[in-house]
């Protein structure tokens, strides 16, 4: 049977695998031969899942946006991540991977992060754990997103900042890197997103599907029924958009939509539209569509969201677009903004600036009265209210 899942050495057709250097194999291997054993043990599988409920607040509600939906006729349903602890997705895998890194007898962390969401569920994980963490952040992010650092540091996190490059999240990850393969014995590198050599993309979407698993049970006692006609999430690495597509990808009858950041227009030559830009490539040790030059450089990604501007995408995104199984939409910065504060004014919630971007395709395309939609509300947007200000002129 055709899937769209990652085969046994990492593959979603023609992408993902692990191209890393030598350094880094013994940690990659470790992971790659255990992973899927450790997730399948009862007592691992107990814990995350007790953590899941008490710590991190699942499942999360499955909302009915009625003004949304009476706005653009359709039955438009949210799934509420912003309400994990810690206000964003990221929380559910980072308690998965602090869980997988004590198993493997991990004592310290390293992460990277760009919006500074991940880095925060991952100073949080560490700080419930007692284990030592670094994050590396790009020193322009670490700049737009000041609470984000700030929280970090309360949890008891050492934030590095990345002075190379564009730095941004393509540079925290070149850093991250860098240190793993400093310290491969003591160190576990959790990433963040549906990126990295595998096992990473993987198990990242793995522990990320408790979204669409009970997205499945909630729409099921709302609707009478399991599977939506279309699931709908932004892009950037992708792990929330992995997350919400995951018990549906081989459902044919769901339409699955990504919605990339266009910036200041796909053309414009600052966008992070991956899908419309991308040229097969390797970034951070997978096969991937990547945004780079004729001689194969990467081309630096803009975005207004510190979350979407990744020069790649997942390799399961890029299978989902090149199979054409996604839907892919690119969103300029202009009508995520737009989109974000009719959220706020319709349905009371500020939504991060990456979950902005989902909202904008009710403008771009229609859908039918009847046509069940979830869009997955990946964050909320508390950090990103600074943007909001000055954008809006607040």
């Amino acid at each position: 049977m055709k899937t769209y899942h990652a085969d046994e050495r990492g593959y979603y057709g023609e992408f993902g695998g692990a191209f890393i250097p030598e350094m880094l194999y013994p940690n990659c291997e470790e992971l790659r031969q255990n992973y899927l054993r450790i997730m399948e043990e009862p007592s691992f599988q107990k814990e995350f899942h007790q953590l899941l409920k008490d710590y991190v607040g699942r499942p999360t509600p499955l909302y009915f946006a009625k003004r949304l939906s009476e706005k653009y006729n359709t039955k438009i349903y949210l799934k509420r991540e912003d309400l994990c602890h810690t206000g964003a997705h990221k929380v559910n895998n980072t308690i998965g991977q602090i869980l997988m890194a004590k198993k493997l007898g991990k004592n310290r962390i390293i992460a990277e992060t760009g919006a500074g969401q991940h880095g925060v569920a991952t100073a949080t994980v560490c700080a419930l754990m007692g284990i030592e963490c670094v994050v590396y952040m790009g020193e322009i992010d670490i700049a737009r997103q000041a609470p984000n650092v700030a929280r970090m540091k309360m949890l008891g996190t050492e934030v590095r900042p990345a002075l190379s490059g564009s730095r941004t999240l393509k540079d925290a990850t070149n850093e991250a890197i860098r240190d793993w393969i400093n310290n491969p014995v003591d160190t576990h590198y959790i990433i963040g997103s549906v990126v990295g050599p595998h096992p990473y993309p993987d198990m990242v979407a793995r522990f990320q599907s408790v979204i669409s698993e009970e997205i499945k049970w909630q729409l099921k006692e709302k609707e009478g029924r399991e599977n939506p006609d279309y699931v709908v999430a932004c892009v950037g690495g992708g792990s929330n958009a992995a997350g919400a597509y995951y018990h549906y990808l081989d459902v044919p009858d769901v339409g699955i939509i990504a919605v990339e950041a266009a910036g200041k227009g796909i053309n414009s030559g600052e966008s992070a539209a991956t899908s419309a830009l991308g040229k097969v490539g390797i970034i951070h040790g997978s096969k991937t569509l990547l945004m780079q030059t004729d001689d194969g450089q990467i081309t630096e990604p803009y975005s207004i969201s510190a979350g979407l501007d990744y020069p790649g995408v997942g390799p399961m995104h890029a299978h989902l677009f090149k199979s054409g199984r996604g839907e892919f939409i690119s969103i300029t910065d202009d009508k995520a903004m737009t989109a974000g504060l009719a959220l706020c004014q319709l349905e009371g919630i500020i939504p991060a600036i990456e979950t902005s971007h989902a909202f904008a395709i009710f403008e771009e395309r229609q859908f039918e009265k009847d046509d069940v939609v979830v869009v997955n509300l990946s964050g909320r947007g508390d950090k990103d209210l600074r943007n909001y200000i000055d954008y809006f002129r607040l």
